[in-house]
This record gives C-alpha cells, structure tokens and sequence, in this order.
C-alpha cells in the first residue's frame, strides 16, 4: 500500500495532521518530513523495528548508523547526551538552527539504537512540523537526510518527486513545501571545544 501524503503548512501546522502524523509513528510507521534545511526520513526513537527499516533504506547495518535525534528543545536533551557548560551555552545560542551537535551520548542511547556508538547527533530544527511532531509524540524521532541519486543534486528538494520516489518504502511523506538542498551543519562539541565535521547552512564562524 502507498505511502499517506499530507500537507502541512509549517507557519500554522494543523494539530489534526500533526497528530496523524504522531500516530504513525506510534505504529511504527516511518515519516519522511521537512527540517530547516534538506528533508528527513524519521521515526520513533523507541522503535528498533522502525530504526532497521531505515538502515536498510540507506543501506546500512542499524548497529553502524550514524542517525540523529531530532528533539522539541533543549530540556530533554540530558536524557540521551552529556553536554558541558561551554556547548550548553552555544547550542542555546544557536538552536532552533541548521545545526547537528556530536555530543558524548548517554548509556540510554546504545540500548535505543542498538550500537555501540559512544556518541549521538542532537537537531533542534528551525521549523515548527518537525518539532510539534516530537512535542505531541513525547520523544525524540531519529532522523537521517533524504539523499537523491543525481551526481549534481545532493538532496531531493520537492516532496511531490520524494513521495514518487519512497511512496512504497515509508508510510507517510509530509509536505511542508519546496525544502533546501544544503544540509545542517555538524559540529563536534566535547571537553576539548567545537570541532566542525561538515560545514553546511549553519554559520560556523561563532565556533571560530
């Protein structure tokens, strides 16, 4: 069966849609959706069964994934990253942005992803769909970026052509509107300072 297609706008979302959207993710279902920059492919953090849909989506062992959690705002961050004083201040700065933060994760996170990665991605996005998303659901949603095939454009940018494209891979594709081509930026945040992994939307001169 293909994929639901909603519209939400993201400068008034309809709480109905949101929480359509919630209770797809609560099944399980997997959610492509629109961030401040590229659009994301997502779903519940508690989820493993979702999580390795994704990984064989990107094509990955879910044990090696590299996903991030998208979360409302910084208040439940503590549950699944240990942040310092320092970054603390920066990413409250910074976020909602086109920001992901490489933070040293909590034990909670290896057992949720089922990886032994000691470290975990933290995106607030600029953009209320996402967030009111993860507000409704009650917790953070794993999110990895929509790549596109062409050499020449990294990232899908029309959710017509993306729901074409994973209609029969994911439950529900989300349009919020054209979404950008140039992905967050990435910055590892731990004792020893910022270190900037990719540079993307986000301005990386405050880390300079």
């Amino acid at each position: 069966m293909p994929a639901e297609f909603i519209k939400i706008y993201p400068q008034n979302p309809d709480e109905r849609r949101i929480r359509q959207v919630v209770d797809c993710l609560r099944n399980g279902g997997l959610v492509i959706y629109p961030t401040d920059t590229v659009y994301g492919l997502g779903c519940d953090i508690y989820n493993s069964r979702a999580v390795e849909r994704i990984a064989r989506i990107k094509g990955i062992k879910p044990q090696k994934n590299d996903f991030s959690f998208i979360c409302y705002d910084l208040s439940h961050i503590a549950d699944f990253a240990r942040v310092d004083t320092a970054a603390f201040k920066i990413m409250k700065k910074v976020l909602p942005g086109p920001y992901t933060f490489i933070l040293e994760a909590t034990s909670n996170v290896p057992k949720l992803l089922n990886t032994n990665k000691k470290s975990v991605g933290i995106r607030i996005p600029d953009n209320m769909i996402p967030r009111l998303i993860v507000k409704e659901l009650g917790n953070p949603i794993v999110t990895t970026s929509i790549k596109d095939e062409d050499e020449i454009i990294e990232y899908s940018t029309d959710p017509e052509l993306i729901y074409e494209k994973f209609q029969h891979q994911v439950d529900m594709v989300v349009d919020g509107g054209y979404g950008g081509n140039v992905a967050s930026t990435i910055v590892k945040a731990d004792n020893d300072g910022f270190e900037i992994i990719r540079e993307g939307l986000g301005d990386i001169s405050i880390f300079l």
